[in-house]
């Protein structure tokens, strides 16, 4: 891989929300006010989602006293503690850039008939889980197998004597280990 994607990839979160134009959501953010830190929401409307990976952002507008206010927010920013759904709406545009002419209940996007409020969050990356390792004391005898050879029986046409080939089948590896594993429970418990 890539050494810039590699650093791209330990900076993707997990998750993200799945954000779509139109729908209204509360973007809870981390502002830091010297040594202080808190969590501040900011509610209104996506009319914009644009870039990918890393550098994907969305942008929110509000009227807040009669003044519309658009913030952008990066998508995988450590800032952005969480984005809550609060209404879905219903657009045919990519961008919603008219909305900055309309005033009042005209500035706001038609609600979704029938549709759920659901905080959809899209997997990036899997959540890798350790396994608990587990100490294994040192083999002093490798694995015997007790497998049963399969045997074939073939004529041959001249002499017509009966003559068996022996074929052993591999034995995986983790069918060994299972039987490693086995063994040594039953060396423990003896």
């Amino acid at each position: 891989m890539d050494i810039i994607k590699a650093i791209e990839h330990e900076q993707l979160k997990n998750k993200i929300p799945e954000l779509k134009v139109g729908n209204t959501v509360r973007v809870h953010v981390r502002i830091k006010e010297g040594n202080k830190e808190r969590i501040q929401v900011f509610e209104g409307t996506i009319i914009k989602v644009q870039g990918g990976g890393v550098n994907q952002s969305f942008t929110v507008r509000k009227i807040s006293y009669g003044v519309g206010v658009e913030k952008t927010f990066l998508v995988h920013s450590p800032l952005v503690e969480k984005v809550e759904l609060v209404r879905v709406g219903k657009a045919r545009r990519a961008r919603l850039f008219y909305l900055r002419d309309r005033i009042g209940k005209a500035a706001k996007t038609k609600e979704q008939v029938g549709a759920r409020i659901e905080n959809k969050e899209i997997t990036i990356k899997e959540d890798l889980v350790e396994e608990p390792v587990v100490e294994s004391a040192p083999e002093e005898q490798p694995a015997v197998e007790t497998q049963e050879p399969v045997v074939e029986e073939t004529v041959d046409t001249v002499k017509e004597e009966a003559v068996q080939t022996v074929k052993e089948e591999p034995v995986k590896k983790e069918e060994k280990a299972e039987e490693s594993a086995k063994e040594e429970t039953e060396k423990k418990a003896e």
